[in-house]
């Protein structure tokens, strides 16, 4: 039997099992037992984001709980392992980024896994492949093609990325060029100074003008949650995003000096999760930034599992931006099925 389809807790937990629940319903995701929507968003409610509030010292222990606990072994955590890859964007978002390297990357987005170790695992017919390549919109046409057929997604970063400074036409003017080049996600940046500011009518406003010009393709929103210097200003950013149609929120661009922690995350996913039962909506969550190891991913899983719940278990409504992950996780999994550790440079990504 796979290890994917042993485990009885997270990894049962397939793509079939959870599209099966939502087209019951046509719902995307269901929380304590109610079914949630996509979300399209809500009107602002100033009331809603003056009342937010954040005990960091209750957020800083619960999330040390999360690493201090004993982990999955054995066919459990590879199982886990193999559910962390179907949920990640594979990203390349280099100054020295080349066609070749994109091509190279997809390659490995296609093939996550070396085919003797899937063999030896005995998970070939589980097609395990990676939700997405994320990429500059420059590379956005060469992503597709190596792509075609595959199922994998391609997603641009857009909106003056990293530091989502340029004039906001230019902004809205990059996202319709990556859609209609073909990308299926948008990732895009906040300004963060109208977090500071507490202009929050104008960061909705940004955001709608971002959520519009994506049309019906999926939306990321990086709030940058290490530039945002509170873990209160990262909470209030999050009901914004959603409040204004994001489909995901993320943490970071992985460019700021601190990116995806856990006590950030722990903050946007009971975001996440009082956004749902006031308005029935489903937002997924993206950690994005400094996830390098196998350990780091089955923390972030445990997390969204304890949290959210199975819905959020699935590539539909949860992502790693990772570049560096991969490659431990293969690494991983090459001994739990020879008992033994390879080199790094056995795992190369691009």
């Amino acid at each position: 039997m796979s290890v994917y389809q042993h485990n009885s807790d997270l990894a049962s937990v397939t793509r079939k099992s959870v599209s099966g629940e939502a087209q019951a319903s046509n719902a995307i995701a269901w929380l304590t037992g109610r079914s949630l929507q996509r979300n399209s968003g809500v009107p602002l409610d100033l009331n809603w984001i003056k009342e937010v509030r954040v005990n960091t010292s209750a957020v800083e222990r619960r999330a040390q709980t999360q690493v201090a606990r004993r982990t999955v072994k054995k066919d459990w955590q590879a199982a886990w392992l193999l559910r962390a890859i179907t949920c990640m964007d594979l990203t390349t978002l280099s100054g020295d980024d080349t066609d070749e390297r994109v091509r190279r990357l997809c390659a490995k987005a296609r093939h996550p896994i070396q085919a003797e170790i899937e063999q030896r695992l005995g998970i070939e017919a589980l097609g395990i492949k990676v939700a997405a390549v994320c990429v500059y919109h420059t590379f956005v046409e060469t992503a597709l093609s190596a792509l075609e057929g595959s199922g994998v997604g391609v997603a641009a970063v857009s909106t003056g990325f990293p530091a989502g400074l340029s004039p906001l036409a230019e902004r809205v003017a990059e996202i319709r060029r990556s859609v209609e080049a073909g990308a299926q996600e948008i990732d895009v940046v906040i300004t963060r100074a109208h977090v500071f500011g507490g202009r929050w009518q104008a960061l909705y406003d940004e955001i709608s003008a971002f959520k519009q010009a994506c049309g019906p393709m999926h939306m990321k929103v990086i709030l940058g949650s290490g530039d945002l210097l509170t873990l209160r200003n990262v909470a209030r950013a999050s009901f914004v995003a959603m409040m204004a149609g994001a489909d995901f929120i993320k943490t970071s661009t992985g460019k700021e000096p601190t990116n995806a922690t856990l006590p950030v995350s722990l903050v946007m996913v009971r975001a996440i999760r009082e956004y749902a039962q006031q308005t029935g909506m489903a937002v997924g969550f993206k950690p994005a930034g400094g996830i390098r190891t196998a350990k780091q991913s089955l923390d972030w899983l445990a997390l969204m599992k304890d949290e959210l719940g199975n819905s959020w278990l699935s590539a539909e409504l949860f992502r790693f931006g990772a570049s560096g992950l991969l490659g431990d996780i293969e690494r991983q999994l090459e001994h739990h099925a020879t008992g033994r550790y390879s080199a790094e440079y056995r795992h190369p990504i691009a």
